[in-house]
């Protein structure tokens, strides 16, 4: 780690802040941040730093956000995460001079500390063991298309699928129970429709899970369904849901150690995340 300028202390009741593009419905049904937050808060909060979560609509309400918070001094630092490629959030912070951790791949970060979950790996990790499974065509159910994890995503499936002589389809999402009932809804029309379908939440799993069996679809046995974040929304339904599983407590806090590093002065090297692994239940593989 390297310093940037002279150390120093975070300030006790500050906090750092969390601008959060997310629809307050979709946000209240996904249980990622509150997890997210709780581990950060694990690491944070015992250094006197709080955490505090402000949830916008758009892209550039958040930077209007973080411009508000600069110029009150009303956090310390701030979180970035779920970005676009080339944001407008990252060139703002540097301009405002705001410690900023990015949760995110280090090219959309574009130097700024970075924890990055390693997405790419654990996408091919599913793709590759759906087609072992016997699966010659997979739908991938996707976050919001603009976001650069999404591409991330989106790009290791096609080439993967590709790689193996698999077919891909994708189905635009936004993580709501809504997009992954669509996404099942869809299916009838499909003369050779996926018999596997990935998603890049559990909230959209859990909508796909509910309209095949309004639509009579036996799971697995028609259709395998794979979540993404493995909270418990998986392992409690009926049956339960495979799923990209990782401790999202435990990225929180790993999150939470790169910021109180930022918060002296330090410019930590990209952080890797240790990448999800694939756990396999009753909604089959």
């Amino acid at each position: 780690m390297a310093p940037t300028g002279t150390n120093h202390r975070p300030l006790p009741g500050t906090p750092v802040g969390l601008a959060l593009v997310r629809d307050a419905e979709v946000l209240g049904a996904e249980p990622f941040f509150h997890e997210f937050i709780a581990g950060m808060e694990r690491v944070l909060v015992p250094q006197g730093v709080p955490v505090l979560l402000q949830v916008v609509a758009t892209v550039e309400q958040a930077g209007d956000r973080i411009r508000a918070w600069a110029a009150g001094r009303q956090v310390q630092g701030t979180i970035l995460i779920d970005l676009l490629p080339g944001d407008e959030r990252v060139a703002l912070v540097k301009k405002l001079g705001m410690p900023t951790v990015v949760v995110g791949d280090p090219v959309t970060a574009a130097g700024l500390p970075t924890v990055w979950t390693q997405d790419e790996v654990a996408m091919r990790d599913v793709v590759a063991a759906l087609v072992e499974g016997g699966h010659t065509h997979l739908g991938h159910v996707t976050g919001p298309a603009q976001m650069a994890h999404t591409i991330i995503r989106s790009r290791t499936f096609d080439a993967v699928a590709a790689e193996h002589g698999a077919r891909a389809t994708t189905f635009d999402g936004d993580y709501s129970e809504t997009a992954g009932r669509r996404a099942v809804s869809e299916l009838a029309g499909f003369e050779d429709r996926p018999t596997a379908l990935v998603f890049d939440n559990d909230v959209m799993a859990l909508g796909a899970l509910y309209e095949a069996r309004r639509l009579e679809l036996a799971v697995p046995g028609d259709l395998c369904l794979v979540a993404w974040d493995d909270s418990a929304l998986c392992q409690l339904a009926d049956p339960p849901l495979s799923a990209v599983s990782h401790d999202v407590q435990a990225l929180g806090e790993l999150v939470g150690g790169v910021m109180a590093e930022v918060l002296i002065g330090r410019t930590p090297e990209p952080v890797l995340a240790r990448p999800a692994a694939l756990v396999t239940r009753g909604s089959g593989l």
